[in-house]
């Protein structure tokens, strides 16, 4: 029999790179890798119903019938510490115009488990709704009780040992809370060092403390951290279902808004839209904004509220045949859909 003649230096070289790439690829195709993916998640129209339930239900005030859509919008992620996807999935995902890979640190931070992202979401839901009934009443001039209870004091501050945990401000300098003006608002409306009185509830009965309030990177602070509540003069509830976040917050409070008012907010369309809401009305930029403009085209949607903060984030990538409007406030996108109504001009990105 002939003798088989030695493999050459290239056919050497060529066996060990195609060992090389199937080895790559294996570990490609086993391994985790370190990113979420973010899609268009499910819109749900704050003057519908969710599972045949309205998604705002107000007792003990009056309501009127509305119309149209004002939608919020989410985003779903595949992928965290206890539910990873390949490389490939990764890369298939980096080219749908829709979906979005991102660092998973984003999402989790360094040490975050799923589990506690969770409770964090819905933790931020619940008090997304409360603040969108407080910025809604805030703007509609409907009074309510602002409560701000101290639940940390800075040891050496000036509130420590006067102020005790539990303790609930109620006034600053003779001054009742409101949506508008909280007690941090109050307290840093002044000179730092200048003295600042607070009248305290502690345990149902009533105090007035006088302190001389300290520089904090030249801010008047007296060193307590609260937890912020409302007594609100009615209830309103969300059936909302398995969904977390706090980024609902601004259309929840313009579904609250339009149920309480006699003139809809919507013109009969289809508007969707995102934010954070404070109870002073301001609104805050949210993560995910393509994937959410995408799930409220795909639904819909026609006019798209969004975050002042946000617009850079939309640059080539509007949905075609959707409208943007550039929102800061709560009182500035119900003007804004009163003028879309008339025909006037709207804020946009």
């Amino acid at each position: 029999m002939p003798r088989q003649a030695p493999a050459t230096r290239r056919q050497l070289t060529l066996l060990i790179a195609t060992a090389a790439i199937a080895a790559a690829v294996v570990v490609a195709a086993l391994l985790p890798v370190p990113y979420v993916i973010l899609s268009p998640g499910p819109t749900l129209n704050t003057l519908g119903t969710q599972s045949g339930k309205p998604l705002i239900v107000i007792s003990g005030h009056h309501t009127y019938p509305t119309s149209g859509h004002l939608n919020m919008v989410t985003v779903s992620y595949q992928g965290g510490p206890s539910n990873g996807f390949n490389l490939f999935t990764a890369l298939q995902a980096w080219l749908s115009p829709h979906e979005a890979v991102v660092p998973e640190s984003e999402l989790f931070g360094t040490d975050l488990t799923q589990q506690q992202v969770t409770r964090q979401d819905t933790q931020q839901m619940a008090s997304s709704q409360q603040l969108a009934q407080a910025a809604a009443l805030c703007q509609l001039g409907i009074p309510f009780t602002v409560l701000d209870t101290v639940a940390q004091i800075e040891p050496g501050a000036p509130a420590a040992g006067v102020l005790k945990a539990g303790d609930v401000i109620t006034a600053v300098d003779g001054k009742k809370l409101t949506c508008r003006a909280d007690a941090g608002t109050m307290i840093r409306a002044r000179k730092p060092g200048a003295p600042v009185e607070l009248t305290v509830d502690r345990h149902g009965t009533t105090h007035q403390f006088r302190m001389k309030t300290a520089n904090v990177k030249g801010n008047a602070v007296v060193g307590v951290a609260v937890n912020e509540n409302y007594k609100f003069p009615f209830q309103v509830k969300i059936n909302i279902g398995n969904i977390g976040g706090p980024s609902a917050g601004l259309m929840f409070a313009l579904g609250i808004m339009d149920k309480l008012t006699p003139h809809g907010l919507t013109g009969g369309r289809f508007i969707a839209g995102t934010g954070e809401i404070s109870a002073n009305g301001a609104v805050s930029p949210i993560g995910g904004i393509q994937q959410k403009m995408a799930g409220a085209r795909a639904a819909g949607a026609t006019v798209f509220l969004t975050p002042a903060a946000n617009c850079p984030d939309t640059a080539g990538a509007v949905p075609q045949g959707m409208r943007l409007i550039k929102v800061s406030t709560l009182g500035g996108a119900v003007r804004a859909l009163k003028a879309l109504q008339s025909g006037g001009s709207v804020p946009s990105c």
